[in-house]
């Protein structure tokens, strides 16, 4: 369905557009000038847009549009879009309110941080320049309006969207799906050239001489480095290339059986080829779907400080009971009856199988090094003081359940535009406006 406001964008507005506004409001008529002028121009249910409000959007567009060298319709059509913009986000802006949808300062300023940073100026700097010329409120206006905005979309708009697991297995079937999901491989490879006039004894020492290259890089030898060296000694010409990010199947026919199974580091070869020996190995790997996923099972103990108990006390009760499990007390029944985890408390303290990255950094890097059967010494993290035991440690293939939700995630920012239209318009639909102007 086509809108008065179908062209405009309604979703978050990136960092470098924020900038870019920020910069815009420069050109823009100062606010003593605009209050003058002012007049409510439209009412929109319990909020009112102001006659500034629409110039000041106009100006923006306009300006906006001279910098992307883009052509914009009559001043007219402009008029009648940014006014439906502005009636939609009023609306949008009155329901998070309703929802109780708010963005702390904290949260502005990292954002505006993000912004001086791609500014390339500290944060101090970008707020004295945005102070300097009488836009910071502005911007920080806008910016909490757009976080908002996208909270809002982001919470109602996926509540309207159903993905079955039948188009799950549609997309993961489909020609669309496999190139979707399908990884890009980083591969650096060297060359040993051959040719035809090569004698078989040139050829075995090429081909000897190969080896010797794998070997080294497969003792720890940094692949680009022996590959220089080798280029530099002369012995035979040596060639190379660093493909780059592909997929499989714009890599080499040579390789594209070999790759799949390599593992990031792994070396590859000699590997004959009418041109010569190769020798690949897979630098990295991003996307696809195989998924190996270290898995950590282990429980733990909870003391956390509150109104009555100091932090020190907490450290002490966790230390006490550190002692009492090596004088042979059960970890279960400790945890059950001292844990503060309500969520593993009935459990004994058990977390079942947590995958790798999945606990807090201060708390993962006390669990790696430990090993099964290994209660820790009690440690601090955010929540309070850890005493923890490995139960079992595995490498758990989660492909298919990564695969699925990968799979559902790109089905659903597929519908998320769609969907957003249907609910502005349902919106917009549904609302009280009148136009005073």
């Amino acid at each position: 369905m086509t809108t008065p406001y179908s062209g405009l964008n309604f979703r978050i507005i990136s960092l470098s557009s924020l900038c870019l506004l920020a910069l815009l409001f420069l050109a823009m008529p100062s606010q003593a000038q605009r209050v003058s002028l002012d007049k409510i121009i439209a009412v929109v249910d319990e909020d009112v847009i102001l006659k500034s409000e629409l110039q000041t959007r106009m100006a923006e567009v306009i300006q906006q549009a001279k910098a992307n060298g883009q052509q914009l319709p009559s001043e007219a059509e402009v008029s009648e879009q940014v006014m439906e913009a502005l009636v939609i986000e009023s609306l949008q802006m009155q329901l998070a309110n309703r929802m109780s949808i708010r963005f702390d300062d904290d949260t502005i300023n990292r954002v505006l941080g993000s912004m001086a940073e791609r500014a390339d100026l500290t944060f101090d700097e970008y707020v004295s320049f945005l102070e300097e010329n009488g836009v910071y409120r502005q911007t920080r206006s806008s910016v909490r309006k757009e976080l908002t905005m996208r909270e809002l979309q982001r919470g109602i708009v996926n509540r309207r969207i159903s993905i079955t697991g039948q188009e799950i297995e549609n997309f993961l079937n489909s020609e669309m799906g496999r190139t979707t999901m399908a990884a890009d491989y980083l591969v650096d490879q060297l060359l040993i050239a051959v040719s035809e006039d090569d004698s078989s004894t040139v050829t075995e020492a090429k081909l000897k001489y190969a080896s010797e290259l794998v070997a080294a890089i497969e003792e720890g030898g940094e692949f680009a480095t022996i590959r220089t060296n080798a280029q530099q000694q002369g012995k035979f010409p040596v060639t190379g290339t660093n493909f780059g990010w592909r997929r499989l199947e714009q890599i080499p026919s040579l390789f594209t059986e070999l790759i799949p199974e390599m593992k990031i580091g792994d070396v590859n070869g000699p590997i004959k080829a009418p041109n010569g020996f190769h020798v690949i190995t897979l630098t990295d790997i991003r996307g696809g779907t195989d998924r190996l996923v270290k898995q950590t099972n282990l429980r733990h103990i909870l003391i956390t400080p509150n109104e009555i108990r100091t932090d020190e006390q907490a450290h002490e009760l966790a230390l006490s009971l550190r002692k009492r499990i090596e004088d042979g007390e059960t970890f279960a029944t400790l945890a059950r009856q001292n844990s503060d985890d309500a969520s593993s408390v009935v459990a004994g303290g058990d977390l079942d199988w947590i995958n790798e990255g999945g606990m807090p950094p201060a708390m993962e890097q006390v669990i790696d090094s430990l090993d099964i059967g290994q209660v820790s010494e009690p440690f601090r993290s955010e929540a309070g003081w850890h005493i923890a035991e490995i139960l079992d440690r595995r490498e758990e293939d989660l492909s298919l359940e990564y695969s699925r939700s990968q799979a559902e995630n790109t089905l659903r920012n597929r519908k998320f535009d769609l969907e957003l239209q249907n609910w502005l318009i349902e919106l917009r639909e549904g609302a009280f406006v009148e136009l005073k102007d």
